[in-house]
């Protein structure tokens, strides 16, 4: 599952992990989180994510 990266402060919102403080359990992906959920750490709102490019291992 992508990881996304709040560009306003860096936290990085990772589906392995979830957000459990916030009510999201373990295993939710980005685009499933509730529409009024935010930053854990600066409040920013899902429009200031972006998915998180990942490097390809050969």
């Amino acid at each position: 599952m992508d990881r996304y990266e709040c560009t306003i402060c860096g936290y990085i919102y990772d589906p392995v992990e979830g957000d459990p403080e916030n009510g999201v359990a373990p295993g939710t992906p980005f685009r499933s989180l509730p529409l009024d959920w935010v930053c854990p750490v600066c409040g920013a709102s899902k429009e200031d994510f972006e998915r998180i490019e990942e490097e390809e291992e050969i």
